[in-house]
Formats: structure tokens, sequence, C-alpha cells
């Protein structure tokens, strides 16, 4: 529910509300027609605000059964041409994994919600952690990639959410909105701005080598199958055709990391200190950068809101001058393997807690401190 709401002449409209609020916001912004989902912590208010809301435009909310009911109807709303949208925390996007290959095989485009909460299993359903970075990336068979945003404030939760059905059509897969506990039930003030899709937008417009969604209920055939298939989806074991669909499958996102990378940075010359965050860390980050440089060290600053495919060109970019580079994140220091790889040479630190607390700004200046 909106607290308050004002709008003065000539100056964007400003709302007290919450990060679940605001992926509703993005959600309907980006016509978002049909949710199904069901009750966890810390994702719930994100399923009772699109109960909420979807009647009034129109649109199909559901509370299914459980997890794997709820993503089984949005593939099938996805398959009939709706734009379709899921949330759920860990042990839900677990129960996820075989219905998230089956979205990549068929190439349908969706949307899913994982706010985070402290793992493993039931773990801390109350407390923050960032646990799932790699489970969206790695936790379906095959090794098919995601595309994977992250939020770092209530204001980006709109915006990536439109971002997030944008991609899913464009490249025809599932895009995750991966957040956490503290983004979703942070209620602040922001500017909604314009986030309305353009009247282009509305149509499928798909990457190059991604053809376009014939939805369930048209006048043309379509088929539908979770097997490796020919282009017109006749399940075959023919190695050269089975070998095209699976490296295309790969190359659709994998060919086009610079037009998905999302990384906001604050450089400084010479800077021999690298402070890496994304989500609710990002916060710890931002205020580090400028605390340390208010001691005299010099320290470059990068949050990374498109975590899968990992933006290796930004960050390599980021850290050019850099001897070592912190990464603050709430799990044991998953994204840091991530950032070795792609910086040999480099000393990462995994600046991480997995206590349910933040990583605070003042632990990462003594860190830079100490460098």
């Amino acid at each position: 529910m909106i607290e308050s709401a004002e709008r003065d002449s000539g100056h964007a409209e400003r709302e007290l509300i919450t990060g679940a609020m605001a992926v509703v916001r993005g959600a309907l912004a980006a016509g978002c027609n049909f949710f199904a989902g069901y009750p966890i912590t810390p994702a719930t208010p994100i399923l009772l605000h699109m109960l909420q809301e979807m009647p009034k435009i129109g649109g199909i909310a559901v509370q299914g059964e459980d997890e794997i009911s709820s993503i089984g109807m949005c593939l099938g709303a996805a398959a009939a041409g709706l734009r379709a949208m899921t949330a759920t925390s860990g042990p839900g996007i677990s129960l996820f994994s075989e219905n998230l290959g089956l979205a990549i095989m068929a190439e349908l485009p969706l949307v899913i919600i994982d706010v985070q909460r402290l793992g493993p299993a039931t773990g801390g359903a109350t407390s923050v952690g960032q646990g799932d970075v790699q489970f969206v990336r790695w936790g379906t068979g095959g090794g098919y990639p995601l595309i994977v945003l992250s939020p770092d404030s209530v204001e980006s939760c709109l915006s990536l959410t439109v971002e997030a059905f944008r991609l899913a059509r464009r490249f025809r897969c599932p895009v995750v909105l991966l957040t956490d506990k503290e983004i979703i039930l942070d209620r602040t003030t922001v500017e909604l701005g314009d986030h309305d899709l353009e009247e282009g937008d509305q149509r499928e417009t798909t990457a190059p080598g991604v053809d376009p969604l014939v939805p369930f209920g048209s006048e043309m055939p379509v088929r539908f199958t979770g097997s490796t298939h020919d282009p017109k989806a006749m399940i075959t074991k023919d190695p050269e055709v089975v070998d095209a669909l699976n490296r295309r499958l790969l190359a659709k996102i994998e060919t086009h990391r610079a037009e998905l990378s999302r990384v906001s940075l604050d450089l400084q010359s010479g800077a021999e200190t690298l402070m890496v965050g994304y989500g609710v860390t990002a916060r710890s980050v931002r205020s580090a950068v400028r605390q340390a440089r208010q001691t005299g060290c010099r320290v470059s600053g990068a949050v990374v809101q498109s975590l899968w495919p990992i933006p290796s060109d930004a960050l390599r970019q980021a850290a050019a001058e850099a001897k070592r580079v912190l990464v603050a994140e709430l799990n044991p220091g998953l994204y840091a393997r991530e950032i070795r790889c792609i910086l040999p040479g480099v000393e990462v630190v995994s600046m991480h807690r997995v206590d349910g607390r933040l990583v605070t700004s003042d632990a990462l200046v003594a860190a830079c401190r100490r460098g």
C-alpha cells in the first residue's frame, strides 16, 4: 500500500514505497499480465501486491499450491503470449530448477524475482543473504546461461524489473532479478519517472539470431518440447542439428555481453584498490569509497547490476590500475571467485559475511587502509 504521494507541476512524481512495491510497479509498467507465486519469506509482499494490483488492469494473479506449480503456470502463460512473472526466495528457486531448464530449451520469456535470504535450506528466513548468486547461473541441468540483474535500491527495483521484461522478450529466455530481503523490504521516497514502455517496445523485438515467439492460440501450428529439436521443434538425435541448437542457445546470450553489461563505475586515477558490490552491499561500497578518499586512500568503486553474464570488460576497466579488489557480499565469497578468474594477477579479497548481518562501510575502509 502506498502511504504518501505528491505531484508538483514540472517535477517527477515522488512516492514512499518499498522495494516490493517498486518491483510490482515495474512489472505493470512493462505490461505484465500474468503472475503466479507461492508465499515465502521475504518474497511474499510481491505476491500480495500482485494479487491486489493485477485485477485492476485485467491481468491474472494466482497463488499456486507450491513453487513448482507456480513457475509451471508461468511457463504456460508465457507460451500463450502473456507477459509472465513469478517471485520466490532460496528454497523456492531450488524447486524452480527443472522448469528453468524447460524455459531455456523452449525459449520462453519469463521474469523471476529471487528475494534472497540467509541459507542453506530454511536457513534464516528473516535474515539477509546473497547466497543464490551462483545457483541462478548454474542451478539447472546443461550449464546454459540465464540473464541475471541485481538492483541495489528501491528505485532500481522498478527500472530493472522493466528492463528484465524487455530482455526476456528480446532474448526469449528466463531473466532473474536477484535481489535481497533488505532491498525488497526497504521503504524510501523515490522519483518514479516515466518507466512505461514506448509503443515500439510493446512488440516482440528479438535479438539477432532469436526468432520471434509464436504463441499458442495463433493461426500457425505450434510445437512445444523440452527435448533437443530441429527448427520445426521436431525431436531429433542428428548430431549436427543438436549441436546447432545448443550452440545457438549459448551464443544468443554470450555474444551479447556488451549489450547486457550494467555496471556503475566511480573511478579515481591512480587508485590501487577497487571495491566491488552488488545488491544491498553496493550501499556499503559507495559509502566506503567516499570515506576512504577522505582519509587519503586512492580507491575506485564498481557496483554490478548485471551479475550474469559477468560484465568482464567493465570490471577489467575498473581494475586497470588496481593492485587488489575488495568484493563485498553476503555469502562465502561466491562472486569473488568469478572476479579472480577474470582478473589474474590481481589480489582479490572476499569481504563477506554469512551471519545475517551487513558488510559495513567501516570494515571496507579499514581493509583499504591496511593495504
